[in-house]
């Protein structure tokens, strides 16, 4: 296989990974336990709020799911923490600090998507040579 062919963007559906199909959550994970379809949620949300899946590069996608890891292990050290356990603070500090980074690398403000329709008149428009 030739670097050239590892680049294409135009390789078959079936020539790609599950993964970068949406098939896959993660490689080798189920995908239906509790952590798995927070993670899958916080991913999902983070994607709306910046436009849509479909207007992201592959990089934030990138960004987007390590945030959403970071969230899910933030989320279970809290847990452990609210019914009386023990977290290190210096992980958890790190692991939030971590969070902003990516956050900030992200972009904290929400991209509305276009959702208004064209009226009747626009669509005549349109028609018309």
């Amino acid at each position: 296989m030739t670097a050239r062919s590892l680049c294409r963007a135009d390789r078959k559906v079936y020539a790609r990974s599950r993964l970068t199909n949406g098939k896959d959550l993660l490689p080798n994970i189920d995908g239906r336990s509790l952590i798995a379809r927070r993670y899958r949620d916080i991913c999902s949300a983070i994607a709306a709020d910046q436009g849509g899946i479909d207007q992201l590069s592959e990089a934030r996608i990138q960004l987007i799911r390590r945030y959403a890891a970071c969230c899910v292990l933030a989320e279970e050290m809290e847990s452990r923490l609210v019914r009386g356990g023990q977290i290190d603070i210096t992980e958890h500090a790190q692991l939030t600090s971590t969070m902003v980074r990516v956050a900030q690398r992200i972009g904290l403000d929400r991209v509305p998507r276009d959702i208004s329709s064209p009226s009747l008149a626009d669509i005549l428009r349109e028609g018309q040579p």
